[in-house]
């Protein structure tokens, strides 16, 4: 079962290889509606990511829900099912085959985390990552001579939040704003 507001989606599923396919276009079609074109792919791989540990893990049934929502900018995706065992992230040597999935998510997100469910058996898992929506397509149209039309494109506003400080190179006793001498 699919529901879906303006800026919140639930899908229900059972957690097999064929519905992961699905459920991945499904989150794709959304943000792409949603004009969240830059998250796709890393949305995509991390709600597959989720839904294959509940195929592999989750007991004693793969039936889940998966969430997508965007509030206040932060697009999160979780995945709840009824096994009330929380992941836990491995760091699997080099030769390994499997056990990469929460590190993939947490590669591809901002955040992530796991929590049981306050109404009953089972867990959240999820991730999050800012929201900024794909550039406007161009807003104007700019003429060059009598005979051509040019679409000029628009402005792309781009945001960036880095936890780093910032390297000024301007000593710390020297006033911003003032004039030498």
């Amino acid at each position: 079962m699919i529901t879906h507001s303006r800026r919140h989606c639930v899908v229900e599923l059972q957690a097999l290889p064929a519905r992961i396919g699905q459920v991945r276009r499904i989150v794709s079609a959304q943000l792409r509606h949603w004009q969240l074109d830059p998250l796709i792919d890393r949305a995509a791989l991390g709600v597959t990511e989720l839904l294959s540990n509940v195929h592999r893990h989750a007991q004693p049934d793969k039936v889940c829900t998966v969430e997508i929502e965007l509030r206040l900018g932060r697009l999160t995706v979780s995945v709840h099912d009824s096994d009330p065992r929380l992941p836990v992230r491995r760091d699997p040597g080099g030769l390994e085959t499997c056990g990469r999935g929460l590190a993939l998510v947490e590669a591809v997100s901002e955040a992530w985390g796991a929590r049981p469910l306050p109404d009953g058996p089972g867990k959240v898992v999820w991730f999050s990552m800012l929201a900024a929506p794909a550039p406007a397509a161009p807003s104007h149209t700019v003429r060059i001579g009598a005979k051509k039309t040019v679409r000029e494109p628009a402005r792309a506003v781009i945001g960036a939040v880095d936890a780093q400080p910032v390297v000024t190179g301007v000593p710390a006793s020297v006033s911003v704003g003032t004039r030498p001498g």
